[in-house]
């Protein structure tokens, strides 16, 4: 007895220690075409993975890998330790994963309660005379966004009233409601100015504070230097480099981002 129960708290310790989501060597492609290759990232509970690059990097392919819109050709990927293949997106919510694309999926003329639970709306009564939950709704989106430090002054006003900062705060404030445990970001500072990029970049935080794994896709290495624990970057859908914080500078991590070496041979170049 005594032997196999310390199996299982070698076992649970293994669950705990494994990273939320763990892609190694990973690649996809599309025919002849190569979208990523060799790909690896690691992303723990209460830390901030960020994935840079330039368009056409394999950012994209990397994102709806993990959010279970395609799956991987080669390589390993694994949930809490698990070797997963994701069949749809709705197994990567029912796993924790959930994904805040770019172009938001709200309906800009609905109130925010309804688009806080859209697809999920809670319900009363019974048969005919079952009805959506509006002052729940309501209520809890309130708390929920005031929990994460949204102090919106009125749920009831349609969602596209509001900036895209505060868009991408709401969807976020509604992945940690929905219990994700892994939240995945596509570029939500791309379209922001400073101070609503400043803003969203604070939610993410929240976030990760509030103890989930957090992959910020982006294309900026100094909102990812704000709030990433690690780095890495991506070119033409290959992975070169990664790093921890401590291992590098911003302005490393801007130089390799630009091109590194090539950004100087081309400076070398047109100076002759």
């Amino acid at each position: 007895m005594g032997p196999q129960a310390r199996g299982g708290d070698e076992m649970t310790t293994t669950a705990v220690s494994a990273p939320l989501v763990e892609l190694t060597d990973v690649s996809k492609y599309y025919g002849n075409i190569r979208a990523l290759e060799g790909v690896s990232l690691a992303v723990d509970a209460g830390q901030i993975t960020c994935v840079l690059g330039d368009n056409g990097a394999g950012k994209s392919t990397l994102i709806k890998i993990i959010a279970g819109l395609h799956q991987h050709d080669a390589g390993a990927f694994r949930i809490e330790g698990e070797d997963t293949r994701l069949a749809n997106p709705r197994e990567a919510l029912d796993r924790g994963i959930a994904t805040v694309y770019q172009d938001l999926a709200v309906v800009p003329l609905m109130p925010v309660w309804r688009n806080f639970f859209l697809g999920s709306e809670p319900t009363k009564g019974a048969g005919p005379f079952k009805r959506l939950d509006v002052a729940t709704m309501r209520e809890t989106t309130r708390a929920e966004l005031l929990r994460m430090g949204i102090d919106l002054r009125d749920v009831d006003q349609p969602i596209g009233t509001l900036s895209g900062g505060e868009r991408q705060c709401v969807a976020i404030a509604r992945a940690v409601y929905f219990g994700a445990k892994v939240l995945v970001l596509d570029e939500p500072t791309a379209a922001l100015g400073v101070k609503q990029s400043g803003v969203v970049l604070k939610y993410v935080a929240a976030a990760r504070d509030a103890g989930l794994g957090v992959v910020l896709i982006t294309h900026n290495p100094h909102h990812a230097y704000l709030v990433g624990d690690r780095f890495v970057l991506l070119k033409r859908g290959a992975m070169t480099a990664s790093h921890t914080k401590d291992s590098v500078s911003l302005d490393e991590l801007t130089r390799q981002m630009a091109g590194g070496s090539e950004l100087d041979d081309l400076r070398h170049e047109l100076e002759r």
